[in-house]
């Protein structure tokens, strides 16, 4: 099968539109047309992979679209099915058995460098050179993904399907830390730092569970839009930040959320933190973190989430649920582009003139 998708072939070159050839769904995968995909942070840190990540490839891993063919009889989808996308998981070791697959062994094999080895090369160019392995098990900068059949989640036709792909990682991630790693519910205080679309997910989760949120960034509009999602906002550069948010947190914040990866503010974030607070991180870390003397003291704990503990069969729902009775309304965060203009969304997420970009694929016959 044809079809157009966004091709990154250099790290510092532009996307390019063109047509690419996949072979279609093998037994236990499924084809999606994609209605919309999310542009992540973690789609555009493949520049800044020191190779890591091999090019040319199809990037996108916030897909969501239409079932249109099954591989085998045992995907449990059928045609017409409407599904959101999610990442990758070998679904066999103690993790994924132990509904952990955020932490499946082989996690970074499949997502992010490589993919299944079992998989011979299906993904090529026009001229029939081979692109990278599907990134995140989905490559969804595209008009169809072929996605194994446990990357996706069946939701109801009704919903905007187009607007549903960034629950499938970045407002899966700030959320479930919330609702997940933190369990946070009423009484109980949180400190996000970064109010991008992993931290504003994060503040909307908070406030659908009833806990009080303080929510900390540069920006003065990304500041005004978590007050309007239920928090309250300080600048980064606000004087003794720890101890202000301490202050509003009544004695300090129970659990803390750092999605900037800035060594200060992570260090701030520690010391609001009353005893035995967490805070978990959510960006990689590209430098050793120097940790001040005093922030780990008093049975605080520290530790990296990977795609907000979740499970995402059972995530994605609850999320849909909230934002159906109005109280996760992660639509306010999106902004959608033409597949064709994902050069200038990536211009406006890397600037933050957007929060959550969406591309939109033209509609098309494979």
């Amino acid at each position: 099968m044809r079809f157009g998708a966004a091709v990154l072939r250099s790290y510092d070159g532009p996307f390019t539109v063109e047509d690419v050839r996949h072979a279609g769904p093998s037994d236990g995968e499924v084809l999606v047309r994609i209605a919309g995909c999310g542009m992540c942070r973690t789609d555009l840190a493949v520049r800044h992979s020191a190779g890591r990540s091999p090019l040319p490839a199809v990037l996108g891993h916030e897909g969501a679209g239409t079932v249109v063919a099954t591989g085998g009889p045992h995907t449990g989808l059928s045609d017409g099915d409407h599904v959101v996308l999610s990442f990758d998981s070998c679904g066999r070791c103690r993790n994924c058995l132990g509904a952990a697959p955020a932490y499946c062994d082989s996690f970074a094999a499949l997502n992010l460098f490589g993919g299944r080895v079992e998989d011979p090369v299906r993904f090529t160019d026009r001229a029939g050179d081979a692109l990278a392995p599907r990134w995140f098990g989905q490559s969804a900068f595209a008009a169809y993904a072929v996605v194994r059949a446990r990357n996706a989640v069946r939701v109801d036709p009704s919903l905007p399907v187009e607007l549903l792909g960034p629950l499938g990682c970045g407002f899966l991630t700030g959320a479930g830390a919330v609702l997940n790693t933190f369990g946070a519910g009423p009484g109980d205080t949180l400190a996000v730092f970064g109010a991008g679309a992993v931290g504003l997910a994060a503040v909307m989760a908070a406030t659908a569970a009833g806990a009080f949120t303080v929510a900390v960034d540069r920006h003065p509009e990304r500041l005004a839009l978590a007050e309007d999602l239920g928090a309250t906002a300080l600048h980064s550069g606000t004087p003794d930040l720890p101890a202000r948010i301490g202050r509003l947190t009544d004695g300090g914040a129970h659990c803390a959320l750092d999605t900037t990866a800035s060594p200060g503010l992570i260090n701030d974030a520690l010391r609001s933190l009353r005893p035995t607070g967490h805070l978990g991180l959510v960006a990689r870390l590209h430098t050793a973190l120097p940790l001040e003397p005093g922030a780990l003291d008093r049975g605080r704990t520290l530790s990296h989430l990977c795609e907000g503990d979740a499970v995402p069969g059972l995530l994605i729902p609850r999320l849909i649920a909230l934002w159906q009775a109005g109280r996760f309304p992660f639509d306010r965060l999106i902004r959608t582009y033409p597949l064709a203009d994902i050069n200038e969304a990536e211009q406006d997420c890397a600037a933050g003139r957007v929060v959550k970009p969406v591309l939109v694929p033209p509609d098309g016959d494979a």
